[in-house]
């Protein structure tokens, strides 16, 4: 679906307008249990989302992958620059994933080693002095990144892992997101095009995110845009499944740092381990339970538009299509059904952040909430440094799709306030905030305290979830969540 036209939308829009008026006017007569945290606009975006995300006539996968990835086009005030980091010719990156994940499962937990493929990115910075039509140069890549360049002003790098469940979007449906946050912090954002599934099942995107990284660190040649890149001045950042793949890549190098390993080889750098942290990992609304078991998964559905999880007794049978069932059939477009439970694949499960970089979490009263409190709380108690920021009746990814609200603003402000000051190596103290809907009140709570759910009973939650999915799946494959 092209959604560049004025025509295209209006057919996406026209068949919600009925349901739109009938938001409006329950909303003006304050019948929503919603009405009274959420303005209009509010209301509108998230049950028309909703709507649109719970349909009872599932898209075929490969079809809304294919929208998902539609490019808006270059323009405005950002700068964009692509590159591609070439695959190593060694081998040692791809078999220290696959030690750090053995090492990590259980003899039961099944997964397909991958093949290492180089990886897209998209450079990205702010262009002050445009307005919001102005057209991307006629420059080739290389004098882009010169242009990205001459406009920033400090030393941030923020690493970028998009969201869009892992099977969907791109660096390109993120641009606006990336570069506000580049404009925010001064800084530059690269912008890491992983490999979606279900085409490219974990550990794929994991892969990509290790060779990213590495490769801002160690550049593989002497053709990289870009000079080594010191591991504090770098911060990783991504919002959903996106958060996802930040909290596992933050596993996976603790990991690494954990084995007998003394070396590696990545492109012509003979690097020695321990690998260097980065400064910092900044998500919003992470997705780290991929079996999404957790009780806000229901009890704050209302706040939400996540479609629920899906049920033995209600299973969404998505149409068959060159991308979905698999062959050999699973049960999960991201990973086999075994492995949900695995820390590089639900960081939810992970049991030891010990050393880790600070993590900074902003997150709504939302459907993951829990989730993200249960992996907070846990850092925090290992000595951890955690932000964790809860925004009262807000809905997931609130920041990213109420644009222009007051709340939208400010947890943009605060977002690349961390990412600043975790490059600054500013001393930054583990705090948690509740913030008021509509007054944006802050009352401060303890990050520790912040979650009742016992490690035995998220285990005990995770693995009902995967045994359901085991009796649901039916040797087709077809039972997924949702998000």
């Amino acid at each position: 679906m092209d959604i560049s036209s004025p025509t295209a939308i209006a057919r996406l829009i026209l068949p919600h307008v009925p349901l739109m008026l009938q938001i409006a006017i329950w909303h003006s007569l304050g019948i929503p249990q919603t009405s009274t945290k959420w303005d209009l606009k509010t209301e509108l975006i998230v049950k028309t989302l909703r709507s649109m995300l719970d349909s009872p006539n599932p898209t075929p996968i490969s079809k809304q992958q294919k929208t998902s990835l539609h490019d808006p086009g270059i323009k405005g005030k950002m700068w964009i620059s692509k590159t591609t980091f070439p695959a190593p010719e060694q081998d040692d990156v791809r078999k220290i994933l696959h030690q750090a994940v053995d090492d990590l499962k259980e003899p039961s937990e099944k997964y397909t080693p991958i093949a290492t493929a180089a990886v897209d990115a998209e450079w990205t910075g702010y262009r002050a002095n445009v307005d919001n039509h102005r057209q991307r140069l006629d420059l080739s890549e290389r004098q882009h990144y010169s242009k990205l360049m001459s406009e920033v002003k400090s030393n941030v790098t923020l690493l970028y892992f998009h969201g869009g469940a892992l099977f969907m979007m791109d660096p390109c449906t993120h641009r606006a997101t990336t570069s506000h946050l580049a404009h925010l912090t001064n800084g530059r954002v690269l912008s890491v095009r992983y490999r979606l599934a279900p085409q490219n099942p974990f550990p794929a995107a994991l892969l990509d995110a290790l060779i990213a990284y590495l490769s801002l660190l160690y550049p593989p040649s002497a053709e990289s845009f870009h000079t080594p890149v010191p591991a504090p001045h770098i911060v990783l950042a991504g919002d959903s499944a996106g958060g996802n793949i930040c909290l596992s890549l933050v596993q996976l190098l603790l990991q690494i740092n954990r084995s007998t390993t003394k070396s590696i080889v990545f492109h012509h750098h003979t690097i020695t381990l321990p690998l260097p942290l980065p400064a910092a990992c900044s998500t919003v609304a992470p997705w780290l339970d991929i079996t999404r078991s957790m009780p806000s998964v229901t009890t704050n559905a209302h706040y939400d538009y996540l479609p629920p999880p899906i049920s033995r007794e209600k299973v969404s049978r998505f149409p068959h299509c060159e991308a979905w069932p698999t062959n050999p059939p699973r049960g999960d477009l991201y990973a086999d059904t075994s492995i949900l439970c695995h820390p590089l694949v639900s960081p939810l499960a992970a049991k030891d952040w010990t050393g880790s970089c600070p993590l900074w979490f902003s997150y709504g009263e939302e459907m993951l909430a829990d989730e993200v409190q249960v992996v907070a709380s846990k850092a925090a108690k290992q000595c951890v440094t955690v932000v964790s920021e809860q925004w009262e009746a807000m809905p997931h990814c609130f920041a990213l799709i109420l644009l222009g609200s007051s709340m939208s603003k400010k947890a943009y402000q605060k977002w690349a306030a961390f990412c600043r000051d975790a490059v600054k190596g500013e001393t930054i103290g583990t705090r948690g905030l509740w913030i008021e809907a509509k007054t944006g009140k802050e009352k401060e709570f303890e990050v520790k305290d912040s979650c009742k759910i016992s490690d035995g009973e998220v285990r005990e939650r995770m693995e009902a979830a995967k045994v359901a999915r085991y009796s649901g799946s039916e040797g087709e494959g077809k039972i997924l969540p949702k998000l």
